[in-house]
């Protein structure tokens, strides 16, 4: 730990990586998905929570069922990639704590809360975890289309119908086709957006 990564690296991951909306003709395997996770997983969480849930979706009859939930403009990136993800996130995550932070009662932080207290530490660590994904998916080759212009009630009862994980937000992966880019658009400078204090 403590070394910088080679200029390579950050372009494949930062600087050149860009969002993709259409894809080659090239598969994506199990083996990948299981590499993909398994980066991912190592990323920090609150409590090492861990709420993210995922859903590959691969193949010809799953991504007919998503169709009807997604909004217009992401029907045929999300019909043509390799796999469709879902980040979900388990509304019951705090089960899993006495084994995920077992020197102390996490669980008790959780269990028998409000809602909101739930639904706000599931949200903010499965983006976590969802952009965790984005960057291993990156660092094994893969690109990215992340969205979410989708139904989340819509795709909720499709696919988690009792309720326990809601949608975060989708992304498709696999080989990008270039030519399907948009132009990058701008980025704030770091006086824009940064203060140190």
């Amino acid at each position: 730990m403590g070394t910088a990564l080679s200029n390579e690296t950050l372009d494949t991951l930062f600087r050149e990586a860009r969002s993709h909306n259409g894809w080659q003709d090239t598969p994506v395997t199990d083996e990948q998905l299981h590499q993909i996770y398994d980066l991912m997983k190592m990323g920090p969480t609150a409590a090492n929570a861990c709420p993210a849930r995922l859903l590959f979706i691969k193949s010809t009859e799953a991504k007919e069922r998503l169709k009807p939930c997604l909004s217009e403009g992401n029907v045929e990136k999300s019909m043509t990639a390799p796999v469709v993800v879902v980040i979900g996130m388990d509304m019951e995550f705090y089960e899993q704590l006495p084994k995920l932070f077992p020197h102390t009662d996490a669980r008790s932080w959780y269990a028998g809360k409000p809602e909101e207290v739930i639904h706000t530490a599931a949200f903010r660590n499965s983006t976590l975890q969802g952009a965790y994904f984005i960057m291993a998916a990156r660092s094994l080759g893969l690109d990215c289309g992340p969205m979410s212009g989708f139904d989340a009630a819509k795709l909720e009862a499709e696919f988690f119908p009792d309720g326990r994980i809601k949608a975060n937000f989708i992304c498709a992966i696999g080989h990008g086709d270039a030519s399907k880019i948009f132009p990058r658009h701008p980025r704030l400078e770091f006086d824009e957006v940064c203060s140190v204090l």
